[in-house]
């Protein structure tokens, strides 16, 4: 058995409607659709317990890549297959990229934002919001860096496209949800974003998938990461 429950290992099933459920964990009661098989339930903050260690991780970073430091955040014992933590590494990475590419931000200021937004994304919002939140992770960082709010106007419309983007690349691979996929694709859609719309150039380089033996959900060959 691969990864799925972080408690049992035991698959996840997803249900229609929200029921009120115990975290398995802290034992606070929430809404969700979501629990293993076996019964057991957990909330966002305790999926994503430890997230907060990658503010020191981007704060040192000097990596022009956004691949290569999700990659570094990915093998953090607080990440998971799959899961909301993704919701803010994608965003982190790209922030942290994009300042020393050259980017004019507050660091460390734009990571905190930048965590507190994407922890506010819930995990299974992919199949139930029809937006993953990795891609809306990578609107999220448009956002911060161009400052944009509900009344802005070219800043609103960037952060849309890049959302746009980010989830078209998604929408084009289709289902099941992969995390670590649909990271790596919004991170790309988000390097060429930024390069034609910022004039920032943030470095690539090839992704070669190796956590397809923990997805029991894998897509195999139709994955470009394969």
């Amino acid at each position: 058995m691969r990864e799925e429950c972080l408690l049992c290992k035991a698959p996840l099933e997803y249900r229609e409607k929200d029921e009120l459920m115990e975290c398995a964990v802290c034992h606070g009661k929430k809404l969700s659709k979501t629990s293993c098989v076996n019964g057991h339930y957990v909330c966002n903050e305790c999926h994503t317990a430890g997230i907060d260690t990658i503010i020191g991780l981007c704060m040192a970073e000097t990596s022009k890549n956004p691949l290569e430091i999700i990659e570094k955040m990915m093998e953090l014992p607080f990440c998971h297959m799959h899961g909301p933590e993704h919701h803010v590494m994608v965003g982190a990475a790209l922030l942290t990229a994009y300042d020393n590419a050259g980017g004019n931000i507050d660091r460390e200021s734009a990571l905190t934002e930048m965590m507190n937004r994407g922890k506010s994304v819930p995990g299974g919002a992919c199949g139930f919001w029809g937006a993953c939140g990795a891609g809306i992770s990578s609107g999220m960082f448009i956002s911060i860096i161009s400052k944009s709010t509900p009344l802005s106007r070219e800043s609103f419309g960037l952060s849309h496209h890049m959302t746009a983007k980010a989830l078209n690349e998604i929408g084009n691979i289709g289902g099941p949800r992969c995390c670590k996929r649909d990271s790596y694709l919004s991170i790309l859609a988000a390097i060429e974003f930024v390069s034609e719309n910022f004039g920032v150039k943030m470095e690539s380089s090839e992704i070669i998938c190796a956590y397809s033996v923990h997805n029991n959900q894998c897509i195999g060959k139709q994955c470009p990461f394969a």
